[in-house]
């Protein structure tokens, strides 16, 4: 028993600290952003984590269904209980759970942290509105405003390898401002200003909507995030500010 609970275990502590270059990404593309860093380290352990607890739970099902299936008439000997083995399969689970929950908080503390303003590049506010998005750009006093609507989207654009620092929020309901190429979600909420912080590292567009049933056109809520390099970055600033 000890042994399937450190088989358990170990993937989820060696993916979350060890280089996960050679391993699938499980659905989600690799070095996008530094929250894929840090957050698909554990998507891997948690799935290998899950094979290997699945692949256990068969065996310790299927091992009794076929060698001891009824082989005759004799009324085979009765147990009661097995106080060890009642232990282990408690104690088991509450491991793996405890490990998880670990890395998760680990993890989810470096995603969310706020860094001092002199470790950011630029301040993006982003508020949600039934049905679009309006992304203000803090680079300049003027702070150009780009509002999408359902028919026409808005582009997020974002300087590659540069920190951003996302305000949240929303002028209406609760919206969910989600990349998930970037692996990252987090609220709007109507009168909270949510922090969110991230450098992308590859450039090229990524899809980005809504992910909190908000209304009506909940569905047409979408984004697309555009990452260029920071001169691109530093000229769509200046057209934006004349136009």
């Amino acid at each position: 028993m000890l042994g399937a609970t450190l088989l358990s275990i170990v993937p989820v502590a060696l993916l979350s600290s060890c280089s996960t270059e050679n391993i699938s990404g499980m659905g989600f593309p690799k070095n996008v952003s530094s929250v894929n860093d840090i957050s698909l380290p554990l998507w891997q352990g948690a799935w290998i984590t899950a094979g290997i607890v699945g692949v256990l739970t068969a065996i310790l099902i299927m091992w009794p269904a076929f060698r001891h299936r009824r082989k005759g008439d004799e009324v085979p000997k009765q147990t009661q209980y097995n106080v060890p083995v009642e232990i282990a399969y408690t104690l088991i689970p509450f491991l793996i759970v405890a490990v998880l929950f670990y890395f998760t908080a680990v993890k989810e503390s470096a995603i969310t942290k706020v860094s001092a303003s002199d470790e950011i590049s630029h301040v993006i506010d982003v508020n949600g509105i039934q049905w679009s998005w309006q992304f203000t750009y803090q680079d300049s006093p003027l702070s150009p405003t780009v509002t999408g609507t359902p028919a026409k989207p808005p582009v997020l654009v974002i300087p590659k390898g540069e920190r951003v620092r996302f305000n949240l929020t929303a002028s209406d309901v609760v919206h969910g401002f989600w990349i998930p190429a970037f692996m990252i979600q987090m609220q709007t909420l109507p009168g909270v200003e949510n922090h969110l912080e991230f450098t992308a590292n590859k450039i090229g567009s990524y899809p980005g909507r809504c992910n909190i049933l908000c209304g009506r056109d909940h569905s047409k809520m979408l984004f697309t995030v555009k990452v260029v390099s920071p001169s691109a970055y530093q000229k769509y600033i200046s057209n934006l500010k004349a136009a």
